[in-house]
C-alpha cells in the first residue's frame, strides 16, 4: 500500500479553525487527522503542501516511525508548532489507515486496552457574563449534562499581577462553581500561563479551599525555574504542557519534578505514537497525562486511542458540547460523553469519518482568541475590544 496524495480542509468559527488532513492510498482506504491552529492555519497548509511533495506522497502508510522520521528531520531545520502539527495530522491519518486495513482500533495496535471508558472534563462552557451568579447557571448545566469535572480560567485578562479588587472577583467565581457543582465533582482551575511565581502561589493559597485537581499553567511555559518556584510552594497539583511541541522538551520539565500532569496536545506533539511515548516517559516519572484539547471530533477520537492503552492516562478535555457543538456534524461517529465520560470505541482505526460536505458549511475564517483582551472567554472576536 502507498500513499497517492492527502486533502485538507479547513473547518472554521471565528475563535478557532480546525484543519483536517486525508490521507489517500493507492488501495483506496483514507485516513483522517486534525489539528488546531490558532493564527498559523494558512502556514500549516503551506507547509502540508511542501511536505507532501517532499515526503508524504509514495509512503507507505504502515511505516509511521519512519514517515515522522523523514518529516521530523528530513528538512534539517528544527521542527517547531507548524511543523509538529502537520506531521500529528499525516501520523494520526496513518494509523487510522493501519486500523481500517487490519479490522481493529489503533489502541488494539497500541498495546491493547486498559480501560473501556475514559473520565471527560467540560471546557469553552462559561461563555456567559463574568459574574458569579452567570458562572453558577453556566456550571450547574454543565452537571446537569452528565459531566463529573469541568475546567475555568477565572482571572479575566490577568497578566503577571492581579490586584486585590480583580483577586477577590476571580475567586467568587471559583466560589460559585464549586457551589453549583458540589464538593464531589472535579473543578480545574486554568491559568494560562498569566502570572508570576509569587502571584501564582498567592492566588493557589486562596483556591486551596475549593479543592480545584490542579493548578494549570500558573506562570509562562518558557522558564521551568519559576514553574518549580510555584510547585515547591503549593499544595495543589501542577498541570502544564500544551505549549511543548516535542517530547524531547519534555525531559527537562520531567527532571525538574516541578509538574504532577502534563498536557501534551496530540495534534501539535507530532500524533499518536509521539504522545504515547511520551506518556510512557511521564510513566517511569509517576507523572499522570491529560491531553490538551480543543480540537474537533477527529482528534478527540485519536486522543481517546491514546488514553485506551494508556495506564497513567488521567482525563480528557472536550469543549464540543459547549463551544461550536453545531462542528460534531462534520465527523460521522463523533465521540459522545455518556455520564462524564466516552466509552473506548470497538471501530476500525480512529472510528470515524470525515463529512466533507458538512464541513464545507463551515469555511475557513479569520479566526482570533485573545487571552489578553476583555471579554476574551466569551470567545467571540466580533463582540470583544479586539
Amino acid at each position: 500500500m502507498r500513499i497517492t496524495g492527502i486533502s485538507t480542509h479547513v473547518v472554521g468559527t471565528p475563535w478557532r479553525n480546525l484543519t483536517y488532513v486525508q490521507v489517500h492510498t493507492d488501495e483506496g482506504i483514507t485516513g483522517v487527522g486534525e489539528t488546531r491552529m490558532l493564527g498559523r492555519t494558512d502556514a500549516l497548509l503551506g507547509y502540508l503542501h511542501e511536505a507532501e511533495k517532499n515526503h508524504i506522497t509514495g509512503s507507505d502508510p504502515f511505516a509511521v516511525e519512519d514517515l515522522v522520521r523523514r518529516m521530523k528531520y528530513g528538512d534539517y531545520g528544527r521542527a517547531g508548532e507548524i511543523v509538529m502539527s502537520g506531521i500529528a495530522c499525516v501520523e494520526m491519518a496513518c494509523w487510522d489507515i493501519k486500523g481500517k486495513a487490519l479490522g481493529v482500533p489503533v489502541w488494539q495496535l497500541l498495546g491493547g486496552k486498559v480501560t473501556d471508558r475514559v473520565k471527560a472534563y467540560a471546557n469553552g462552557w462559561y461563555t456567559v457574563e463574568r459574574t458569579p451568579e452567570a458562572f453558577h447557571k453556566a456550571a450547574t448545566t454543565v452537571v446537569e449534562r452528565g459531566y463529573r469535572a469541568l475546567k475555568l480560567d477565572p482571572f479575566g485578562t490577568g497578566h503577571f499581577e492581579l490586584d486585590h479588587a480583580e483577586t477577590l472577583h476571580s475567586l467568587s467565581l471559583v466560589e460559585a462553581v464549586r457551589d453549583a457543582i458540589g464538593p464531589d465533582a472535579e473543578l480545574l482551575v486554568e491559568m494560562h500561563g498569566r502570572f508570576s511565581p509569587s502571584t501564582a502561589v498567592r492566588i493557589a493559597g486562596e483556591l486551596e479551599r475549593f479543592r480545584p485537581s490542579w493548578l494549570e499553567e500558573p506562570v509562562p511555559p518558557e522558564n521551568l525555574k519559576a514553574l518549580a518556584k510555584v510547585a515547591e510552594k503549593t499544595n495543589l497539583p501542577i498541570a502544564t504542557g500544551e505549549r511543548i511541541h516535542d517530547r524531547i522538551e519534555f525531559r527537562e520539565l520531567f527532571e525538574s519534578q516541578a509538574a504532577d500532569i502534563i498536557q501534551p496536545d496530540v495534534g501539535h506533539l507530532g500524533g499518536i505514537s509521539e504522545t504515547r511515548k511520551l506518556a510512557a516517559t511521564a510513566e517511569t516519572h509517576y507523572v499522570l497525562i491529560a491531553p490538551h484539547n480543543v480540537g474537533g471530533s477527529v482528534l478527540t477520537a485519536a486522543s481517546l486511542q491514546v488514553a485506551g492503552c494508556t495506564p497513567n492516562f488521567k482525563i480528557l478535555e472536550h469543549f464540543n458540547d459547549f463551544a461550536d457543538a453545531e462542528i460534531k456534524k462534520v465527523v460521522k461517529g463523533a465521540p459522545q460523553v455518556v455520564d462524564g465520560y466516552f466509552e473506548l470505541s470497538h471501530e476500525p482505526g480512529l472510528g470515524v469519518e470525515l463529512d466533507t460536505d458538512a464541513a464545507a458549511e463551515f469555511p475557513q475564517q479569520q479566526a482570533r482568541f485573545d487571552l489578553w483582551a476583555e471579554g476574551w472567554e466569551k470567545r467571540d472576536p466580533k463582540g470583544g475590544k479586539q
